[in-house]
């Protein structure tokens, strides 16, 4: 299973592209997008959107991993990255690649086994699992990086319901 693995955002969005076969992943590139400063949210949007669909027709994944949104104090940055990030869901729901969402909590638990790690912990599990001599730069990537990974080491625990493609961890 080929995985992109997504951390949303509005100037830099993170992805890894993972394969995973039974317990093994292997990390197939990862980078981020960027989008200039000072330009209208919307050329940044489209932007993003194009970025994206060009991401998914060189990488064609299998699904796509991408962290939900957690509002700390910034609100308004928040916001922002709402908008980068449904711009995202645009673009892999238009390219027909079925979305999971998961956690910072998640994410941690999946790739560290503790769901209250430290950012350095998670990317030395990273860094370890890929067989890595350093965590991928920028954070953005290895972030995303992270979230593929979740993916591989999640889905094979997702119940399926039914004849739909809907999933649960319950």
């Amino acid at each position: 299973m080929r995985i992109l693995g997504i951390d949303p955002g509005i100037a830099t969005i993170g992805f890894g592209v993972v394969d995973s076969e039974k317990n093994k992943q292997k990390l197939i590139q990862c980078g981020v997008i960027t989008t200039p400063a000072h330009t209208s949210l919307a050329s940044r949007l489209k932007q993003i959107y194009e970025d994206m669909l060009q991401l998914l027709e060189l990488f064609k994944p299998d699904a796509v991993s991408i962290e939900e949104l957690f509002f700390n104090t910034n609100i308004t940055t928040g916001i922002a990255v709402a908008h980068g990030r449904g711009v995202i869901l645009l673009a892999c729901e238009t390219a027909g690649v079925k979305i999971y969402e998961y956690t910072p909590l998640q994410v941690k638990q999946a790739v560290v086994g503790y769901g209250r790690a430290e950012k350095a912990q998670v990317m030395d599990m990273v860094k370890r699992i890929c067989g890595l001599s350093a965590p991928p730069r920028p954070d953005d990537a290895a972030d995303a990086v992270a979230l593929a990974l979740c993916h591989a080491r999640s889905s094979t625990s997702l119940l399926f319901k039914g004849d739909r493609d809907e999933c649960s961890t319950i």
